[in-house]
């Protein structure tokens, strides 16, 4: 009963979650319902017995929220005067999220350890392997290329956002690796006799 509870409560919290990061005209309002359902989606694998899916859901995904957020503020250049004075205004959302995230917490902490992990209907395979290692068997076998394909995939993402992103400014000194490595002992060095009393001309 309360693995039910605890399911629908948490599907129900994705699903909204999810309708309002497509829906938020304000990027911040979108990556706090984005975190929203991550959490909720993790509790969902918790109620499921995959707690290593939901680990990685909350460590890895919550963390690219992050960096997404900071791709789109250099994007849109956002002003950062207007973002810090502003801040008050995502207190009460960002409170509603927190305490829906306390909430789930609770809830799947406690639907997990009174009702235990349901069954699954389908044929079990009955090892002693743990859920890592059952995982990792299943993703680099039978879904080894899918998972190539997705890291091409977040490749090409990565290489398209530094390119977007990527500003070259006048009159900013920028590194060049060429000349560094040709520089020799008679271009790199110079030597001066200075008077007493009189300094180096630039």
């Amino acid at each position: 009963m309360a693995l039910a509870i605890a399911f629908y409560l948490l599907a129900a919290v994705t699903v909204g979650a999810g309708f309002g990061v497509v829906s938020s005209r304000n990027p911040v309002h979108s990556v706090l319902f984005l975190i929203l359902s991550f959490f909720s989606a993790a509790g969902l694998f918790v109620t499921m017995g995959a707690e290593f899916l939901a680990m990685l859901l909350v460590v890895v995904y919550v963390g690219a929220v992050a960096v997404l957020f900071l791709f789109v503020v250099m994007m849109l250049d956002v002003d950062f005067a207007a973002l810090r004075q502003g801040f008050a205004r995502y207190m009460p959302l960002g409170g509603l999220v927190a305490g829906i995230l306390a909430v789930e917490m609770i809830v799947v902490a406690t639907a997990a350890a009174t009702g235990g992990v349901p069954k699954a209907d389908g044929p079990q395979v009955h090892t002693d392997a743990s859920n890592i290692e059952t995982i990792g068997r299943v993703l680099y076998t039978d879904y080894v290329y899918f998972f190539q394909a997705a890291g091409l995939v977040l490749l090409v993402a990565m290489i398209g956002a530094i390119v977007l992103t990527l500003r070259h400014k006048p009159g900013v000194r920028r590194q060049s690796i060429v000349d560094q490595v040709a520089r020799t002992p008679k271009t790199g060095m110079r030597v001066v006799q200075i008077k007493p009393g009189q300094g180096i001309e630039q």
